[in-house]
Parts: C-alpha cells; structure tokens; sequence
C-alpha cells in the first residue's frame, strides 16, 4: 500500500510518497515546490504523481492554517484546501487534512535520538502532556495531550495571540509593530518575516548601528537568511543583537505555552528556524527566558526542551496520521 504525505506551507509544498515494506516505511519518491507559483494543491499533486505506476491508497496533509471539517483556508497561501475534492480529484480512497503542527506532533513518534538536540534535559522520569512549538513561514504551536497511555497532538492558532512584552525594550517593540500592523501577534516576530521585522526595530531605534551596504544587501536579498548567517558568523552586529532579541522572546513563550498546557513531558522546538539558530538558543538567553516565569520557575527548569533537527518530521508525521488514524 502507497502512502502520500504532504507538508503545505506558506513558502514551499513538500510532497513525499511512501510505501510499507516488511513493517518499515519506504520513501519512493520526494519533491518540493514553491506553494504561491501554484493556483492550488490539487494541481501540485497531479504534477507530483505524473508518470507514478502505482496505487495510492491513503493521503495526509499537513497545512499552515486551522482546518474545519476536512477544509482549510490556508494562512500565508490564496488556496481553500477541501479533503473531500482531493479524495474525488486524485482518486484515493481517503484523504486526511490536519494543522501542519499536528502533522509535526505525530511526527515525533517517527524520530531517532539523534534527531534531537537537548536544551534542557529537566526532569529524567518526566511524564505528562507535551507542546510543540514551531518558528519558520510562520509560528506554529500545538498541544499534545498525555491520557495516561498515550500522547495525542492536538492543534492550535496560539502563534496569533497578543505578543506581551516583559520589559521597557519589548514595550518599545511592541509600540514600533503596533503602527507597522496594528495588532501584533507572537508570529510577528516569531517567524521569518518576523526576524526582518526585529532586524528593522532594531535598526531603526539605533540598538545597534548598521553599515548602508549591509542594510542594503538585507533589505533587497533574502532578508531572514542573511540576518541570520551575518548574525551568527558577526559580520553585523545589529543582525547579531536581532538573533539575540528573537532567542529570548522565543523562549518566553514557549514558556507561556509549557505552562498553559501545564506540558511537565516536554517542549519540542519544531519550524525550520531553531536548527540553523541552535547556537545561539545554547547561550543561554533561550532557556533563561523559558524558566523566568515567577513563582513557577523551578516549575518550569524540570521540564525537557529538545529542538528537532529532521526538517522532514511534518512529512513523517503525515504518513504516520495516514497509516495508524484514517
């Protein structure tokens, strides 16, 4: 039996096709495509499957955007996804629509150890319910909820709720996004974008100085990328302090999502953002802002952080979802 998963994202659409073998799941075929040069998904599945002798029994797809009944109006992307046209359109016999950060969640139970970096061990015999947390196109965060047996992912859209700023910097901050969008949502600053968005503050404000020819460069090229490779290799000290900015508020709310779903099993970094940040989330400002949470500090020192490093874990867990759920 042939599996199809997808990752549908608001920069590329990441298509796999799977097939189990001897108990072990067998990638046959993989691609990725840039999601706005396509009026849909359907037309990317047809171009994908072009040409594939073989039968696909069962798709999952996870998509950046709530899902309500099998359809989703995708956050960054102009396409209503529906389940029910792709069953008809693509001829399988079932296929599932899911929160990409779900598709992230389920993902986790297809990982190897190494596939894992360790911010913070907490607790050895930790157990309980989880969170994941997902900076990248956007932010994405969900709960995975523990019955005792099991975890079970579960989505939400708390990348949108208020940012809250916890001192007269982030005060600042929060003035400066307010005339730029009005309101101003974690993803705002928690995501691609959002590190041009800190990079511009920081700029502006003269947190730090910035030559022209790098403001320039960042300005007209491929600003997230070189924030973060100028940040991190100090050719500019303002995309430096902008990486440090972002590490410590992303902290601060994964702690804020660790205590709202009281996650005692674990934090899981997800998104595209914290492999290629990882040195400057192990300085130190990352988990300081996680734990620095009053009364409940020690609380939150116990629990695990871990980042995951495979930035195929949505497709994983979309072929997990369809061949134990639907």
């Amino acid at each position: 039996m042939a599996y199809l998963a997808g990752d549908i994202g608001g920069t590329k659409t990441h298509l796999a096709l799977y097939q189990e073998e001897k108990g072990r799941m067998v990638k046959l075929k993989d691609e990725k495509y840039p999601s706005q040069k396509y009026p849909n998904l359907k037309t990317i599945v047809k171009t994908f499957l072009k040409g594939e002798d073989i039968s696909v029994k069962k798709g999952c797809f996870g998509i950046a955007g709530p899902v309500k009944k099998g359809k989703s109006q995708a956050t960054n992307l102009p396409w209503l996804v529906d389940s029910e046209v792709l069953m008809g359109e693509l001829q399988i016999e079932k296929v599932a629509l899911i929160n990409d950060l779900e598709a992230n969640a389920y993902g986790l139970n297809m990982l190897e150890k190494d596939e894992l970096y360790t911010l913070n061990a907490g607790d050895p015999e930790a157990e309980g319910n989880q969170a994941m947390v997902s900076a990248g196109t956007g932010l994405g965060e969900g709960g995975i909820f523990y019955d005792g047996k099991r975890h079970i992912p579960f989505a939400s859209e708390g990348g949108h709720a208020d940012f809250a700023p916890r001192n007269e910097t982030e005060d600042e901050l929060l003035r400066f996004l307010r005339k730029k969008f009005g309101h101003v949502s974690y993803e705002r600053i928690l995501s691609g974008p959002g590190l041009y968005n800190l990079y511009q503050f920081v700029v502006e404000t003269k947190k730090e100085r910035e030559t022209e020819e790098n403001l320039k460069k960042i300005q007209e090229g491929d600003s997230p990328r070189l924030i973060s490779e100028m940040g991190l290799s100090g050719a500019s000290k303002a995309c430096t302090k902008t990486l440090e900015f972002f590490a410590s508020i992303y902290g601060s709310e994964a702690g804020n999502i660790a205590l709202k779903m009281l996650a005692l099993g674990g934090i899981y970094l997800g998104g595209g953002i914290a492999p290629k940040l990882l040195t400057i989330l192990k300085r130190g400002d990352f988990m300081r802002s996680f734990t620095e949470k009053g009364r409940f500090s020690k609380l939150l020192e116990q629990i695990p952080v871990h980042v995951v490093l495979n930035d195929n874990t949505a497709l994983l867990g979309a072929t997990y979802y369809a061949k134990h759920i639907i």
